[in-house]
């Protein structure tokens, strides 16, 4: 690709909506009421102006995320992770780029493709979201050709991204500039937190 600037215009987001929500009570996270909407929909509203088209990875409820995207499901059985919805994500995308975001993160920043996009010189490369104090692995942007890759990890029986990740060349992209963005609700407590502070 040479220095050929990544359009993210051309990119594919996939909402990652799969899991099981364990330290939600084994809710359904993506679907957890937020302002008045579900955490999907924020994620959604955040991405859809930023790349051209915005799919959800989800394992249930699917007739219900249906009503704001089209649903893929991870071909992996049991909750296998972000790993597996990543499978899912490079397996049905319509494009070559795939940029990856957990449905936990309703503040995505608005220029989170653009920068990502940046990063990128060759498709082997992975562009990760680093907050300054932390990786977000599971935010981050991949292109198609590792899919062959992802697969022989996962049939091997693992299931930790940052494994799989240290098989190939991971960009990290700071946004410390906007570390706030990335507050992942993983606790009912942080999602009462955010649900005071009043809407974005």
């Amino acid at each position: 690709m040479g220095n050929v600037m990544l359009d993210p215009k051309q990119i594919t987001a996939v909402i990652l909506a799969g899991g099981e929500g364990r330290r939600m009570q084994g809710a359904d996270k993506g679907l957890l009421g937020l302002w008045d909407k579900p955490l999907v929909a924020h994620v959604l509203k955040r991405l859809t102006p930023q790349v051209a088209t915005v799919i959800i990875n989800a394992n249930r409820n699917q007739q219900h995320y249906r009503q704001y995207a089209p649903v893929i499901s991870d071909s992996l059985a049991g909750f296998a992770g972000p790993l597996a919805g990543f499978e899912a994500g490079l397996s049905h995308a319509p494009s070559e780029w795939v940029l990856f975001v957990p449905c936990d993160s309703p503040l995505v920043p608005t220029d989170l493709a653009e920068r990502l996009c940046a990063a990128i010189s060759h498709p082997g490369q992975i562009a990760v979201v680093d907050d300054g104090s932390r990786l977000h692995a599971a935010t981050a942007l991949l292109h198609q050709s590792l899919l062959p890759s992802l697969n022989d990890y996962l049939e091997g029986g693992d299931r930790k991204l940052q494994l799989w990740f240290a098989r190939h060349e991971v960009l990290t992209v700071d946004f410390s500039d906007q570390a706030e963005a990335f507050t992942n609700l993983n606790t009912p407590e942080a999602l009462a937190q955010l649900e005071k502070t009043g809407e974005e």
